[in-house]
């Protein structure tokens, strides 16, 4: 087998053996193939003075690598990742080492992405995808990101996170229907800054009212205006939040219908969301976890460190209030 930056494969490049014995001349031979000529002629060489054994890919490892990691700090990399399950920006500060080592290390030893584990038990429960297409707005308020997530309700007593999967089957969910949470949440397109209440529906109404409090929040934070607002073309977004909008000078923009990574950033907080607040305890009761929104709030704005800020907390960028 090649490895993953071979233009042609060991068969590919018997083919240019056999062509070339076959009488085909060099340059006939890499417009078949799709490659240079001067490919055509280092295969050639390598099978002249190696024969078939020739044809296959050599290890690029050194021999010796001098400024690589020791194996004590690399475990204490791995132990952090698969025991606490934090990202690389959080184990480089505690751990002194840069975060792009972190990566290499985690990416070294195989490691799954965060998105990819059940954040209780740390198993991989999903795969996950990435898209290489990404912008960020210049200054806070020119662009924000509205969404809801919907939650099932936790029993008291706790769910099956606590009891078990059997609490979660379909004919005990019949027995005792317990509904939904809607979590309505604004993600500030610059700087990340988030605001997320816990509510009971998703209506047209309740959405208006959650977005004229997130507003509020933002201008106690410094963005005191909102230039655009970006949503799915759910009803109550389309036709409720018109007049408020109106009012607090604020444009409209619809992502396409069917493409919620348009919407991305508040959908990555929507993830964030469930892995850090909503399942990354077992809660016995539905208002204990409700509870713990705005104190995780409070952590995610002021001090968690995030990525796409080089490892600063939303609250870095805006600026200080006099």
């Amino acid at each position: 087998m090649s490895h993953a930056k071979a233009h042609l494969t060991v068969h590919g490049r018997l083919l240019i053996i056999h062509r070339r014995e076959a009488g085909w001349a060099q340059a006939h031979i890499a417009a078949a193939m799709g490659c240079s000529r001067k490919t055509v002629r280092y295969w050639l060489a390598r099978f002249a003075a190696e024969g078939l054994p020739g044809l296959h890919d050599r290890s690029a490892r050194p021999r010796t690598s001098p400024s690589r990691l020791p194996a004590a700090a690399e475990s204490v990399i791995v132990q952090l990742r698969t025991s606490e399950r934090v990202g690389r920006d959080e184990i480089a500060a505690r751990t002194g080492i840069a975060p792009r080592t972190v990566s290499r290390v985690i990416r070294r030893h195989g490691l799954p992405p965060l998105a990819a584990l059940d954040p209780i038990t740390g198993e991989v429960i999903r795969s996950s995808k990435q898209t290489s297409v990404r912008y960020e707005r210049e200054l806070p308020g020119e662009l924000a990101h509205m969404d809801v997530k919907k939650l099932g309700r936790i029993p008291d007593g706790g769910g099956w996170k606590v009891h078990g999967r059997a609490m979660g089957s379909t004919a005990a969910r019949k027995r005792a229907p317990i509904g939904y949470d809607y979590v309505h949440s604004l993600v500030d397109d610059c700087t990340r800054l988030a605001y997320s209440e816990v509510l009971p529906d998703e209506k047209g109404a309740t959405c208006a009212a959650f977005l004229a409090r997130a507003l509020d929040y933002f201008a106690a934070h410094g963005i005191t205006h909102v230039q655009r607002l970006m949503t799915d073309n759910a009803w109550a977004y389309r036709y409720s939040l018109r007049e408020l909008c109106a009012a607090r000078g604020i444009r409209q923009v619809f992502i396409r219908p069917h493409c919620p990574w348009q919407n991305g950033k508040v959908e990555r907080f929507n993830r964030t969301l469930q892995t850090e607040w909503a399942y990354r305890h077992a809660f016995t009761s539905n208002d204990e976890r409700t509870a713990a929104l705005d104190p995780w709030l409070e952590y995610y704005n002021n001090r968690r460190r995030h990525s796409a800020l080089g490892g600063q907390p939303p609250i870095s960028r805006l600026a200080p209030k006099s």
